[in-house]
């Protein structure tokens, strides 16, 4: 049984059926086409919704952020600055791995504290 609330929607629906406003939409009568495969099955749709609602999922906006410091990183010069710019971003990488619950193959590395502490040590 509906709600009232239900029904109203239920009804408006099908009127907007019956006046053709669902027809030629973009997409129509063809199957979604997921953009990211590597998502589960089960958490598509909702993904979809989210995009469409320019909503990103945190593991994908701390993957923004993580290549943004990353191409940031790369121009710095100020030595001090690169080393507090790499605890971030080992930081974020370690959060973006903890958030994914998968296996350690599978983990971005965190290199990039020992590349720097290599480049600071053959300065010397």
């Amino acid at each position: 049984m509906l709600s009232g609330f239900e029904k109203i929607v239920e009804e408006r629906i099908q009127k907007a059926q019956k006046d053709g406003v669902f027809k030629n939409l973009p997409g129509a009568g063809k199957p979604i086409q997921f953009e990211e495969a590597n998502i589960p099955e089960d958490l598509r749709i909702a993904y979809k919704i989210l995009k469409n609602a320019n909503f990103l999922p945190p593991e994908i906006e701390l993957r923004k952020q993580i290549q943004k410091t990353e191409d940031m990183l790369s121009g710095m010069k100020d030595t001090q600055e690169r080393y507090k710019t790499i605890k971030k971003l080992n930081y974020m990488i370690f959060k973006l791995n903890s958030i994914r619950n998968t296996t350690l193959e599978l983990d971005m590395p965190q290199y990039y504290l020992e590349k720097v502490s290599n480049a600071l040590e053959s300065k010397k």
